[in-house]
């Protein structure tokens, strides 16, 4: 993919991957009781933000217009999440289960994402955040699975 428009659609995309992340683990924050658990998710959520405010850069290097919103599927997710929270008394368990359900999606995402033709440092920097990607996913079941929940 030479087409600087191209590669801007797709880390657009992942802008939005991005930002689903940041405000779904600022949602689950609020959905649980813990403390430290709230803490370890809130810091989770600005990890995310980092990450699109870095491809919102590299898609204005490219010419073009930054996503700066999140998508219809990650704002229904939300609701869920609330919604689940709400009926399951803020069972942190079940919540954990949301969180690792939402990086499932952003894992897809940044699949689909490696899997186009990207220039060279446009890569490195999708690899290394579907890395953060994949660490969150594990972090969050081992969470969940670990019983101290």
């Amino acid at each position: 993919m030479t087409d600087p428009h191209e590669t801007a659609r797709v880390l657009n995309g992942l802008v939005q991957t991005c930002k689903d992340g940041e405000e779904g683990f600022r949602t689950c924050a609020k959905a649980v009781l813990s403390p430290p658990l709230q803490q370890m998710l809130e810091a989770r959520a600005e990890e995310c933000a980092a990450a699109a405010e870095k491809l919102q850069g590299m898609v204005m290097e490219l010419g073009d217009v930054p996503e700066e919103h999140t998508s219809t599927g990650g704002d229904m997710h939300r609701r869920w999440i609330n919604f689940k929270a709400l009926i399951t008394g803020q069972n942190e368990k079940a919540i954990l289960d949301e969180c690792e359900r939402g990086e499932d999606a952003a894992m897809h995402n940044y699949e689909k994402a490696l899997d186009e033709a990207l220039p060279p440092a446009v890569r490195e920097v999708v690899q290394m955040q579907y890395a953060g990607v994949i660490r969150n996913h594990g972090q969050m079941r081992a969470l969940k699975d670990s019983g101290r929940i």
